[in-house]
């Protein structure tokens, strides 16, 4: 597991991929009037059908690279002070986090506004495909890249 963290002109941002289960990250919140933490947790129903967990894929490099991006950008469209994103890959079975996000800011709108902004950005750009497990066997079959769902 290598963790990429970046110190840009009074902010910080610590992005990594990992397949090691996530922690909550030490906080240092000197000069931060908001904290806003995300756990993005794997849901027993996925499509309508129950699941045993999610098998997620990613091009490390390109994923790190793409959250990186993003993390520089949550801190300059909203002023904030620290981001933090750890994705996890691998089978994660239901009830288990598979991404953990927090930003830091002066106040607590701009922290809640680049949560749910960082998020979305996530599940559109970033080159992570998940697979869920059913109960059955796995509900989409082939390489990542062509049939697996994007996250």
């Amino acid at each position: 597991m290598e963790r990429t963290f970046k110190r840009m002109a009074n902010s910080a941002c610590e992005i990594f991929v990992t397949d090691a289960p996530l922690k909550v990250p030490k906080s240092n919140t000197t000069g931060a009037g908001a904290l806003v933490d995300f756990w993005g947790m794997v849901r027993k129903l996925e499509d309508g059908c129950e699941i045993e967990g999610i098998e997620y894929e990613a091009r490390r490099e390109m994923a790190e690279h793409q959250l990186r991006l993003i993390a520089e950008q949550a801190v300059e469209n909203f002023r904030l002070q620290v981001v933090i994103i750890h994705h996890r890959i691998g089978f994660i079975a239901v009830g288990e986090p598979s991404l953990f996000l927090r930003v830091t800011s002066l106040h607590r709108e701009e922290a809640f506004r680049a949560s749910q902004w960082i998020v979305n950005e996530l599940k559109k750009k970033v080159p992570i495909w998940k697979k869920p497990r059913l109960r059955q066997g796995y509900g989409v079959a082939g390489a990542p890249s062509q049939e697996a769902m994007r996250i």
